[in-house]
């Protein structure tokens, strides 16, 4: 059960990582919080397969979905409205 949630913390940081190179232009969050986010994802969804009675690879694979389906939601929950301005409306102060 140990190796298996080593495996997920190893999973949720390469997709973590994955994605913060795949993603094009600046991204608002650090890199330390998407690999944390890959991580989190990745042993809930192999705690979620597990408990569902699924094999250790499917619960792997499991993972890395989730894992990747909660990065990519963070990282377009935050770039999205996030400019240059910001939340500002778009009026320049000379």
């Amino acid at each position: 059960m140990l190796t298996t949630i080593l495996w997920f913390i190893v999973v949720g940081a390469v997709v973590g990582a994955l994605a913060r190179l795949l993603v094009p232009g600046r991204n608002p969050i650090g890199i330390l919080l998407t690999i944390l986010v890959g991580i989190a994802g990745a042993v809930l969804g192999g705690v979620i397969a597990d408990a569902l009675g699924a094999g250790t690879l499917v619960a792997i694979v499991f993972a890395l979905v989730i894992a990747a389906i909660g990065v990519v939601a963070l990282t377009t929950l935050n770039t999205r409205g996030s400019g240059r301005r910001g939340w500002r409306t778009g009026r320049r102060s000379y």
